[in-house]
């Protein structure tokens, strides 16, 4: 007997009701069929070329006094090492006069060369030391202890002096010394450059006539000043008032320092007019005067007829 299976109800789903047909379906060249041929990839923007990259500062605007203190400043801090390592024989150097002399020399050809050059301002300095060597010989003559030359740039040089002469009449000859040595040496200057043709030497010599005659204006602590005061102190006025007048005309710091230093000694030694010892000072033979007045004028003279004919225009 069999028993009869049981058969699961399943309920049947309707048909699916008829999709409406494209208007293009079916035809070869349909959109769909276009679209199915073709391969599709989307747009992308262009990579950028490659770029060499390079090093970009903005560039600031620097003074000369910043570029010029950086040049220095290597040599210095140099300088400053070696002294701190070898102290010691940095302090027994710096006892030879020697030393002192010739660093304030090397000093002022430095500073002299950043404005004309490092040949002419050896030869400046140069003459700057003969000229003072004139003042030295005349003191020693005198045994009158003196020191070594000491060179202050944009300023010139001194010498010191441990006491003073015995009068005014031997301050004249010291004074008188360094312009008469420095014009012989500004003139064998000149008798160089007239035999080699050279321009730089004769503008050298130029130089070395002028400074020896602007050293001669009337009035102290200027060569003139010291040697006047043989002839008469009045021209310490005259001298003051003409030096005055060429501020105004061409002011320069180096004429305005003078100029005060000249306007402090003037007061100083008219206060002391008075004094015993500064009359006995000042107590010159007429001989002496007649003697000192001749080869102040003198030398003046030749000294500017020297810078007529050594005048050249600067070419070098």
């Amino acid at each position: 007997m069999e028993t009869p299976g049981l058969v699961p109800l399943v309920r049947a789903r309707p048909p699916p009701a008829p999709r409406p047909e494209h208007p293009g379906a079916g035809k070869a060249c349909g959109y769909h069929s276009r679209v199915s041929q073709q391969s599709y990839e989307p747009r992308t923007a262009p990579e950028p070329p490659d770029l060499e990259l390079r090093d970009y500062k903005p560039i600031h605007p620097q003074s000369r006094w910043r570029e010029v203190a950086k040049k220095l400043w290597a040599p210095i801090a140099a300088l400053g090492f070696l002294f701190w390592k070898f102290k010691a024989l940095a302090l027994v150097i710096f006892k030879f006069k020697v030393f002192t002399t010739s660093a304030s020399m090397l000093v002022s050809i430095a500073a002299y060369s950043w404005i004309f050059g490092w040949k002419f301002a050896v030869g400046f300095v140069l003459l700057l030391l003969v000229h003072e060597m004139g003042h030295v010989i005349e003191l020693r003559r005198q045994g009158i202890p003196a020191s070594a030359p000491l060179f202050i740039p944009f300023l010139g040089a001194v010498v010191g002096m441990k006491q003073m002469p015995k009068d005014a009449w031997n301050e004249a000859k010291v004074a008188l010394a360094g312009p008469i040595l420095g014009s012989i040496g500004a003139a064998g200057v000149w008798i160089a450059g007239e035999a080699l043709d050279s321009e730089l030497l004769i503008a050298l010599a130029f130089v070395g006539f002028f400074l020896n005659l602007f050293n001669l204006l009337p009035i102290v602590p200027l060569d003139g000043g010291r040697a006047v005061a043989a002839i008469h102190p009045a021209f310490w006025a005259v001298g003051m008032a003409a030096l005055l007048g060429l501020v105004f005309v061409a002011p320069n710091p180096i004429l305005i320092i003078i100029l005060l230093l000249g306007a402090l000694e003037l007061w100083r030694r008219w206060k002391e007019r008075k004094d015993p010892g500064a009359a006995e000072y000042y107590k010159v033979k007429p001989w002496q005067r007649v003697a000192t007045g001749v080869m102040y004028v003198g030398l003046a003279a030749l000294l500017a007829l020297a810078m007529s004919g050594t005048y050249v225009e600067r070419d070098f």
